[in-house]
């Protein structure tokens, strides 16, 4: 990426660009769901390696574009360099943990009566929409809270590592709207709806990438915390949700390839950039 872009972002605000950043990836995933209209299937083994990209992506970022920067705010600010890591990794994983218990939800490849969160009479298309819209908010944040830090002239920050970090949660998100469209499409839901859900299920991105600028601008102190809790939360998805997802049927090894291909992507896009 070249300098002169980069140099042209610099000049808008971080929160306008943690907003447009978010929109990206939300639109990503629409163009994941989209496929809905041209093909009337995707292969069960395609599926799979697509999801194991997408773990392998939210992994690598955990560790590149969150948790080491993470450690190196904290030493900068003063801090033990262990403790605001640990804890807001805690914080995270224990934020998700608790929404997977409370939201009902249908995870993709599962079946009705394997739905979790609070029992409740919603279909199943709302249930497996509300799966995906649990993975896009760390994503959303951990975009915002990368801009904020950023903007904020954090060391170990950089607009190279925000949009790097942005990309890579683009890339995995096309597999997501992918994910939500072709279930639903074999439930019976028409094209233009399977769409329409795939695609909903990232709009929570753009809130929770603007919320997480705006709190590190303003609240400096918790930065390490925050890139630490949108670590933790991504890794709690993946652990939870993505593997599982992958390895419920003969593709099992497609999907580790996938993973593998996905934290490659990530780890050079962060590097280079960053």
């Amino acid at each position: 990426m070249s300098n002169a872009f980069l140099e042209t972002l610099s000049q808008y605000h971080p929160v306008l660009l943690a907003f447009l950043a978010t929109t990206f990836t939300w639109l990503v995933t629409a163009s994941g769901a989209a496929l809905v209209f041209l093909f009337k299937e995707i292969p069960r083994r395609v599926l799979d390696g697509m999801l194991g990209f997408t773990g392998g992506v939210m992994i690598a970022a955990s560790y590149w574009s969150l948790l080491a920067p993470s450690i190196e705010m904290s030493e900068a600010q003063g801090y033990i360099p262990w403790v605001p890591p640990v804890l807001g990794f805690l914080a995270g994983s224990l934020f998700l943990f608790g929404l997977d218990k409370l939201i009902p939800h249908l995870h993709i490849n599962f079946g009705p009566s394997e739905v979790e969160g609070v029992k409740t009479d919603w279909k199943p298309t709302t249930l497996l929409v509300l799966a995906i819209t649990l993975h896009n908010i760390p994503e959303g944040l951990a975009v915002g809270v990368a801009f904020g830090a950023y903007a904020a002239g954090i060391d170990g920050a950089s607009l190279g590592a925000a949009v790097a970090l942005a990309i890579g949660i683009g890339l995995q998100n096309f597999p997501e709207g992918v994910a939500v469209a072709f279930p639903l499409r074999r439930q019976g839901v028409s094209r233009f709806r399977s769409f329409w859900y795939g695609q909903l299920s990232a709009i929570v991105e753009p809130v929770a990438g603007v919320v997480g600028a705006v709190a590190v601008l303003y609240m400096q102190p918790v930065l390490p915390f925050a890139l630490a809790f949108a670590a933790g939360a991504m890794i709690y998805v993946v652990v939870e949700e993505v593997i599982p997802e992958t390895q419920r049927d003969k593709y099992t090894d497609i999907a580790t390839l996938g993973f593998i291909a996905g934290f490659a992507v990530m780890m050079s896009l962060d590097v280079a950039l960053g």
